[in-house]
């Protein structure tokens, strides 16, 4: 049971770290048609996230990481390193696009890493980005044709040397390094149009110029479904959690096992962050399962986590309280606003 719960909650932190009914259901603005005319773009992907970079690196981080400076320079050290790499600078990106699909890691056990394809716009030339790639990576390159366009392909050692020592390893980094695996290998970029990157393993940048398939209209109707947020996750898990998870053979474990789709959204309003999660399982016993736990916690959690002495203690259970939690058929829904206030203690640094 404790294994489930920590897997639960593993869930909702993914969701969480990566990206409400608080989102105002408004019209698709054009910013909003532009992000779903990039998604469209991706290669079949198994799950995608669709970030508006310029609030983002503009807006939501400063704010989110307020309390934790030395993880905000974690993590900007993480995109520096890729600038470090091939020039690219992610200040210059409006919109990105992620699509991502799983592979098994090699040797014993269930592990998985990620292939991942980025596809980036916003107000540049991209051949000229690719120009400043180039000459940044001193000729450590080597060039690749996909028809007739050219694509440029970096050994990342080279960053490896330069930046160790300069970046933390954190739970984090962890987290980057799996999503981004196929990029540590090698990184191939090229150019999309004039005002659009490609950036990914070499793999899935074959994949994007030499296939018509494109992402399914499920993956981009889960990562479209709050078109107005900062970002957007949505993913497809065809045999649940348990090749990602160790879960346990209860109730809890078989509703965990049972997901099919995962969702959420972020975004920053009214000072507040505003989170959004939605897991849909393969029968509705196993939705309500998820909504009688996530109530069970709310039901006693706050008291207990309320009379210790830790003040992150008195967050979480505020949280708790505050989460709204509802059940259709087979889909649970989780809405959360978090004050910066809490998220301070939370994410503070830790003295």
């Amino acid at each position: 049971m404790k294994k489930n719960i920590f897997a639960f909650l593993t869930l909702a932190a993914m969701v969480f770290g990566a990206v409400g009914s608080g989102f105002a259901q408004t019209k698709e603005s054009k910013k909003a048609r532009s992000m779903n005319e990039l998604l469209a773009l991706l290669p079949a992907s198994e799950a995608a996230m669709a970030i508006d970079a310029k609030r983002l690196f503009g807006e939501a981080l400063p704010q989110v990481l307020s309390g934790n400076q030395p993880l905000l320079t974690e993590i900007l050290s993480k995109f520096n390193e890729i600038k470090s790499r091939s020039g690219i600078d992610y200040k210059q990106f409006h919109q990105v696009a992620i699509g991502i699909s799983s592979i098994k890691t090699a040797g014993t056990g269930s592990g998985y890493d990620f292939e991942t394809l980025v596809l980036a716009r916003g107000q540049f030339n991209s051949a000229g980005l690719m120009t400043a790639a180039k000459t940044v990576a001193g000729g450590k390159f080597r060039e690749e044709k996909i028809g007739e366009r050219t694509v440029y392909v970096f050994s990342p050692q080279d960053a490896i040397e330069q930046n160790k020592g300069k970046i933390n390893s954190s739970k984090f980094a962890d987290i980057f390094t799996r999503i981004f695996a196929g990029l540590n290998k090698e990184m191939a970029l090229t150019s999309y149009d004039n005002n659009t990157l490609v950036i990914g393993s070499l793999a899935r940048v074959r994949e994007l110029f030499e296939t018509k398939t494109r992402i399914g209209a499920e993956v981009l109707g889960l990562v479209s479904r709050k078109p107005n947020a900062i970002a957007n996750f949505g993913a497809l898990l065809p045999t649940g959690l348990t090749p990602f998870m160790e879960l346990e053979d209860d109730n809890l474990g078989k509703s965990l096992a049972g997901i099919r789709q995962l969702s959420g959204a972020m975004d920053i309003t009214g000072g507040n962050t505003v989170v959004s999660i939605a897991v849909k399982t393969a029968e509705p016993e196993q939705a309500k399962g998820l909504k009688d736990t996530i109530e069970g916690f709310q039901a006693f959690l706050p008291g207990v986590l309320k009379g210790s002495k830790g003040e992150d203690k008195k967050v979480y259970a505020r949280m708790l309280e505050n989460a709204r939690v509802a059940q259709n058929a087979n889909e649970v829904t989780l809405d959360l606003q978090v004050p910066q206030s809490d998220l301070n203690v939370i994410i503070g640094e830790k003295k």
